[in-house]
Order: C-alpha cells, then structure tokens, then sequence
C-alpha cells in the first residue's frame, strides 16, 4: 500500500518567493519604477506581484503617494522578517556556488588584536603567494561560543583545543612589556624607571572575556611579577584607562596618552618602526600562556587549509620573538 505525504500546510501557505522579492525590492527603493529597473522586470509586473501579494496576505503592504510608496505598519512588520530571510538565502546561495568554484575557501578565526597588528600587516603576502586560495577571516573575542554552524579550518587562540575534531600546536608564549611613544617618554621621563611607570598615566588591558581562556594579564599582574606594589601607586598619578580591546588601547598609546602592556609578537614592528619605545628593559615572559594554532581535522586533507597551516607556522618559525633563555 502505498503511503501518501500529508499536505505540507506551512509551504502551502507560504506566498511566492517572486512576489516577495519584488515586495522586498519595492520596500528598499521606495518606488516600484526602481524596484522593476533591479530587478530587470517591468513596472507592471512589480506591480501585479506586490497586488497577489497583498491578496495572499489580505493586508495592505503599502500606501502609495503618486510615484513614491511607503510601508504601512504591517508592510513594516513583513518586510523586517523577509529581509533577514533573503539575506540568509542569498548567502547560502553565495556559498553553493563558491563551493564549485576552483577557487578555494579558507575559514581563519583569530582575535581582533591579532587580525589587526599580527595578520594584517603580513596578508597582501599571503595573498600574492597564493592567489588560488580564498581567505574568509572571522574574529571574535570568545573562542568558547562561537556562532551556530560556524567551524573554522584554522583558529588561533590561546585555548589549548579548538573544540571536538581540532588538532593543536603550540606557537609561541606571551612576552609582555611596557611601551609608550617617544614623545610620551621625552615629556614625561620619569617612565624611565618602574616606579615612574605605575605613577603615570597607564592605559590597561581588563579582563572581560579573557579571563576563561588564559591566565590575564594587566598592570596589577604585571607589576607583581616585577615586585613593584601596585597599591603604592601615587594619589596624584594621572589617567587609569581600561578596556578589554587592544586596538583601543593601543591607538590611545600612539595618541601619546599614556604607557600600555605591549604584546611582543603584536608590538614589535611599531617598535621596530619607531613608533613606540620601551621605556624599561623590564618584562615578563610568561610560559605557560601560550597561543595555539588548532586545525580542523577534517580538512586535513585540503591542500589550501594546509597552506595557510604552513604558511602561518612559518610566519611565527621567522620571528625571534625574545631570548628563549629570559627569565620570568
């Protein structure tokens, strides 16, 4: 005997994805004679969908003002859904066809300080070396939530494991010093020494969201490592700023705002440049923070993931990143 699908009442009921394609495009421009010109259909046509349209719904989407429309207040309600819808349509569509592409498409995620001070600089390299490969970076600050479906081919972080099915290597510990200026150093000088630093204007790394992933580290911490108290900080002494983005922090730094916690492999290069200093030979090499490169097992077979693999331990293989026998 054979066994008969029931009706599907929800595809039943749901209006024509043309029609509300031509809603969506009338919604957009405010006009239908635009809408029509995007969609590369006649006048009429949007016209009649948006009118099969309003018919399937029995309401009216909008009031029109001789060549101009506007929403009406369930247009407005309709239109927030199915713009969210398309968009997420679209992409999807955008993937399926990427994916037969020879092209192919790699997923980094890594933390915004990194893409912006670590990656970014060393890209259009990546990016001439091997222009065959598609590189989607995503950044986040939290490793342990990240977004539904979303599985990276390369994370690099400070956890250990990148999730279920993702493979680890260490690449370096964190060297941590204080950087400011020149300016800032030649106007206050006193930042010359340890005492000077914790008396003056400092701009701190606080540990919302950090904390989960690794040891953190500001100038409390910092300080405590170098047996400078703290607490003994100056009633007088100027700004404290905090804030759990590094990029805000440091572009405050190279404002002459004040001396910040400096990341080795994210600070060299504007050291190197000039663009900051080191004000004390003091730091702290913390070895048991390390950053990870974890890679999705399941890509281990795909020649452009292990490229970027390659390519990104060897960028890391380049840099002396301090004096391997340094104490703490």
């Amino acid at each position: 005997m054979v066994k008969h699908t029931e009706p599907d009442q929800t595809l039943i009921k749901m209006p024509s994805l043309r029609a509300v394609k031509a809603f969506v495009a009338a919604a957009r421009y405010q006009n239908f004679t635009r809408a029509a010109e995007a969609l590369c259909v006649t006048q009429a046509a949007i016209s009649r969908q948006i009118r099969e349209l309003e018919e399937h719904l029995g309401a009216e989407l909008f009031s029109r003002a001789g060549r101009a429309v506007e929403l009406t207040a369930a247009g407005a309600i309709f239109f927030d859904a199915v713009q969210l819808s398309f968009t997420n349509i679209a992409q999807a569509a955008e993937r399926v066809r990427n994916s037969e592409l020879p092209k192919q498409r790699v997923t980094l995620c890594c933390s915004p300080a990194f893409a912006n001070f670590w990656l970014g600089p060393r890209l259009p390299a990546f990016f001439e070396a091997y222009p065959e490969i598609d590189l989607d970076l995503v950044v986040t600050q939290n490793f342990l939530t990240l977004e539904n479906g979303l599985r990276p081919d390369i994370i690099i972080c400070k956890m250990a494991k990148g999730g279920d099915g993702y493979h680890s290597q260490p690449l370096m510990c964190d060297v941590i010093y204080p950087v400011c200026t020149p300016q800032y150093l030649a106007q206050h000088p006193e930042v010359a020494t340890l005492e000077g630093i914790r008396d003056s204007a400092l701009l701190n790394l606080s540990p919302y969201g950090r904390s989960q992933v690794a040891e953190h580290v500001d100038w409390k911490v910092w300080f405590a490592y170098q047996e400078v108290d703290f607490a003994q900080r100056a009633s007088h002494a100027p700004l404290l700023f905090s804030a759990n983005d590094f990029n805000v922090l440091l572009q405050l730094t190279l404002a002459h705002q004040g001396v910040a916690l400096g990341w080795h492999y994210l600070v060299a290069p504007l050291v190197e440049q000039g663009l900051l200093v080191r004000p004390v030979e003091e730091r702290l090499v913390h070895r048991n923070t390390l950053h990870y490169l974890s890679f999705n097992e399941t890509r281990s077979h795909d020649p452009s993931c292990c490229k970027l693999r390659e390519w990104l331990a060897e960028q890391f293989e380049g840099e002396a990143l301090e004096d391997d026998n340094a104490d703490r």
